[in-house]
């Protein structure tokens, strides 16, 4: 197996594959517990995703709109009916550590909707919710109501309406997929003659497009059973074409598509293919894509190991090779869900999984891919980068151990990632790099 690095060559840049959702805080008796903060900063994190904000019901203070507008019925330009306050502080102490928020306007996933929803219903008035997240974006963005100029640019409207086909089952949207369009319809518009262009504005956060897999399958080609897995899956792709069709009938602001999933690499990978493919072919090719939830090892037995620090690794290169725009992983939270994948909640210390986060946000603070050749594969992942006077280089390995021949000089600098080397300096032979499974390697050097 050999590679050739060409660090002449270089072919765009970096992209924000490492944003994270929820950053990790508490609340302390004197405000926000923000501590953790800096380990955002370090991996240079460009954007936190802020869904799901501190639990059940955003823990009724924050992000959630019916948090920020507390009465529905009160009057949408009073600033007196809004509530920013703990808002505010997370979002200044974002903005003060180099975090860009990225601003989901809609509720948090209700779990428990079976024996009660609360907020998941489509707002009984579009328009409305339409003008209370201008006041919202006003706030953040133009000072409005002794608010902020943090210029925040991305701007998702709800989250998951898609999730369930039965609206009894779904806890993310207790209405049609029309009235979802509805909802969007209004918003997009509405925020696009207030703000015009300095904000982007887009959706749905769709629950996964997994039909990008399942298609290709066996199982799924020959006549079989349809399962309720599949049944959404059809469900997503279906309430997605319906979405283009709205758009592009109505002529609606949209900037960017996101979307999720929780698959390994190389099933995310057909899920991407898939979403640019429907976009091509509904009309809207230059659409960013974003995955802003995507997580491959939410479970106990994983959490935390060489395997989920490998395989996170291996994402965000595999998908810097794609049209992604903006990635955002599920999440940073500090807690004891599976889903908290970069911080160990009993010792407030990072797993060997956020290294491979700060590995690859070098990458992106040097900025400029570099070209790779060879004959890669195997379950090799490798993404280069140089600002011109440095050089890095992040490597994983998800198949069996193998040598991997350069032709890189002497003088990297190697840092080893597993559950045992938290980023901890190795000793390689940089013309013949060992790798055993599930171990990541980041290298530097000044030239």
């Amino acid at each position: 197996m050999k590679l050739y690095f060409d660090f002449e060559k270089t072919k765009g840049k970096i992209k924000p594959m490492h944003g994270v959702g929820q950053p990790p805080f508490g609340l302390s008796n004197d405000g926000l517990d923000v501590s953790m903060f800096r380990y955002l900063t370090e991996a240079h994190i460009p954007y936190s995703r802020l869904h799901d904000t501190y639990g059940a019901f955003g823990a009724d203070l924050f992000v959630d709109v019916p948090n920020l507008f507390r009465d529905f019925d009160a009057d949408e330009n009073d600033p007196a009916s809004y509530d920013f306050a703990f808002t505010d502080v997370l979002l200044s102490k974002m903005v003060a550590s180099g975090i860009e928020p990225y601003f989901r306007l809609g509720v948090t996933i209700e779990n428990a909707h079976m024996i009660k929803a609360y907020r998941i219903f489509p707002p009984k008035d579009p328009e409305k919710w339409a003008r209370i997240c201008e006041h919202i974006v006003r706030h953040y963005n133009e000072g409005w109501a002794d608010g902020f100029h943090f210029g925040i640019t991305y701007w998702e409207i709800w989250n998951e309406p898609d999730n369930e086909q039965s609206i009894e089952l779904n806890n993310m949207w207790k209405g049609s997929a029309e009235q979802y369009y509805d909802l969007y319809a209004a918003t997009s518009k509405h925020l696009r003659e207030c703000f015009g262009d300095s904000i982007k504005i887009g959706g749905y956060a769709s629950t996964g497009l997994y039909i990008g897999y399942m298609e290709q399958s066996e199982k799924y080609q020959k006549p079989h059973e349809v399962s309720h897995w599949e049944k959404r899956a059809i469900y997503h792709t279906d309430f997605l074409l319906g979405f283009l069709e709205r758009v592009k009938r109505d002529h609606l602001p949209f900037d960017f598509f996101s979307h999720h999933s929780y698959m390994d690499v190389r099933l995310t990978t057909r899920v991407q293919k898939y979403a640019e493919r429907l976009l091509v072919e509904a009309g809207f090719p230059d659409v960013e894509i974003h995955l802003n939830e995507w997580n491959t090892d939410r479970t106990r037995e994983t959490r935390g190991t060489s395997q989920a620090s490998a395989d996170v690794a291996a994402m965000m290169m595999a998908m810097q090779e794609t049209k992604m725009s903006v990635m955002c992983f599920y999440d940073a939270r500090i807690g004891t869900s599976v889903y908290a994948g970069l911080f160990n909640p009993l010792t407030c210390e990072p797993f060997c999984t956020y290294y491979s986060f700060k590995a690859f946000g070098k990458l992106y603070a040097l900025g400029g891919q570099v070209e790779v050749t060879g004959d890669s594969g195997d379950g090799l992942y490798t993404l280069a980068a140089t600002n011109g006077t440095e050089r890095g280089i992040l490597m994983t390995n998800l198949g069996e151990e193998k040598i991997v021949e350069t032709n890189l000089e002497r003088g990297y600098t190697a840092y080893l990632i597993d559950e045992k080397h938290f980023m901890t300096k190795k000793r390689i032979n940089v013309k013949n790099i060992k790798l055993r499974q599930y171990e990541t390697l980041y290298l530097e050097k000044n030239v």
